[in-house]
């Protein structure tokens, strides 16, 4: 239809009037449409905005990153599941995760359990032995990448990045682990799992507040965690030591005579005994020995002040000079008198005894009791007693029944170190007694004259510290 120009013109005026009085009112409405259209763009920073919408991009790009490192050691092993099919993996619990629907999630996992059941009975069925092991192991790695990826996606980054560093570090160490296993004997793989028991077991079941007993009438207050945590150290220094012994034991007097002496000084002092018995001249690196096992117990008992008292706000750093000048000086003449040409054996029967540890433990509390009572009834002098008696038997009990003491405010810390002190003079003494029982007396004359020597310098040291 043609439309005439004055019907044009009509509707053109018109529409002139029309946009004239938009304008107009355009103060009040250009303004509202503004803020509707920030309201939508804030609107779309949400779940679905650019920012949400940029992390989880990141997120499955870090999935399928994590699943790619995961496959690295399985492609490297040329075994069927590989960095391809890894890193699709963990994009697949990744993309279940934000599609945020749980049955697609579950049967993600179900799938994934199906290819590595299938995996698995391939392997089982294959006629090489290290292939159907191989073939587990690979199964098994597929539902850790699964799980990974939804971690990620979940948004627990951390997590899954731990798992899967973890997992790849398990994977490439398989011969290591392998050899460490196959070389355990049975009363080595015994200790490991009584440790294991007193560490990740016991320990987490006992109450973390301190606990007051009554004895006697008077209230002991005892850290039960703290005091079984020393157990479990004191174990856990004896298989540091077996280890050490066990590999390095016959390469030098120093391996022999320090890490011996940080589960057994006593131990030491016989072994030593024994091979003079049988080498009178070899008397020079037993000194040595001896004297380095001193330092080690030093060094143990210095270990226990500092440790157990560093979280608690008061550092028992009183004891790090006396300690620290009988280290020194047991080095020094170690480094003096032995022959360092010399080697000898030392056989550890077990590396952590179950009985041991927990005799330790008696000794502890035993020990932590008396010196409470002692303290109580008869005063400061009461209490020093008891922790020179005990250092006879064991300094590391009586250093850990003053540190406990001492942390519960029951001492203050002169007296600590001044009973850590006793201790550890005791220690020394009882290694002096125990070379005295061997046939030469001249080796029980050197080792009672550099006992006496490295008291005296430990003496004097703290001595000019505290002026």
């Amino acid at each position: 239809m043609r439309v005439s120009p004055p019907v044009f013109e009509a509707v053109a005026v018109e529409s002139g009037q029309m946009f004239a009085q938009a304008a107009g009112a355009s103060t009040g409405v250009i303004p509202a449409l503004l803020a509707t259209g920030q309201d939508a763009v804030a609107a779309q920073s949400g779940p679905m905005g650019p920012a949400a919408l940029e992390s989880t991009v990141a997120r499955i790009a870090l999935a399928a990153a994590l699943g790619l490192f995961l496959g690295l050691e399985r492609e490297w092993s040329q075994k069927t599941a590989g960095i391809r099919t890894f890193s699709l993996i963990s994009l697949l619990g990744a993309v279940f995760v934000v599609l945020d629907r749980e049955a697609l999630l579950v049967v993600g996992g179900l799938l994934v359990v199906v290819q590595g059941v299938l995996l698995a009975v391939q392997g089982l069925l294959a006629d090489d032995e290290e292939d159907e092991g191989l073939s587990l192991t690979t199964s098994t790695s597929m539902l850790v990448a699964y799980g990974v990826g939804a971690l990620v996606a979940t948004g627990f980054v951390i997590e899954g990045v731990t798992v899967a560093v973890l997992s790849s570090l398990l994977l490439v160490l398989k011969r290591e682990l392998h050899d460490i296993a196959w070389g355990l004997s049975r009363e080595e793989l015994r200790s490991a799992s009584e440790f294991a028991i007193l560490a990740f077991v016991i320990y987490p079941l006992l109450p973390s507040d301190p606990v007051e007993i009554d004895v006697l009438g008077a209230p002991v207050p005892i850290e039960a965690r703290v005091a079984w945590l020393m157990v479990v150290m004191v174990a856990g220094i004896g298989i540091v030591n077996y280890a050490v012994v066990m590999n390095y034991g016959g390469r030098g007097i120093a391996v022999t005579g320090f890490f011996g002496g940080l589960a057994s000084s006593a131990a030491v002092v016989g072994t030593m005994l024994d091979h003079v018995r049988q080498r009178p001249d070899a008397d020079a690196y037993a000194i040595a020995a001896i004297l380095l096992a001193n330092a080690a117990m030093a060094l143990r008992n210095l270990g226990i002040a500092l440790v157990f008292t560093l979280g608690s706000g008061r550092l028992l750093y009183g004891a790090l000079v006396p300690l620290g000048a009988i280290v020194v000086g047991a080095v020094a003449i170690a480094a003096y008198a032995a022959d360092w040409s010399e080697h000898v054996e030392m056989e550890l029967v077990d590396p952590f005894s179950l009985r041991n540890a927990l005799g330790f433990g008696v000794v502890f509390l035993a020990v932590l009791v008396a010196g409470s009572l002692a303290e109580i009834h008869l005063g400061r002098l009461g209490f020093y007693a008891t922790a020179a008696a005990t250092g006879l038997v064991s300094s590391a009990g009586a250093t850990a029944s003053a540190v406990m003491l001492y942390r519960v405010g029951d001492l203050d810390g002169a007296a600590a170190v001044v009973a850590i002190l006793l201790a550890t003079g005791s220690s020394v003494l009882v290694k002096v007694a125990l070379a005295g029982l061997g046939p030469d007396r001249n080796f029980a004359y050197r080792v009672a004259g550099w006992s006496v020597l490295l008291l005296a310098g430990a003496g004097i040291a703290t001595a000019l510290a505290t002026v």
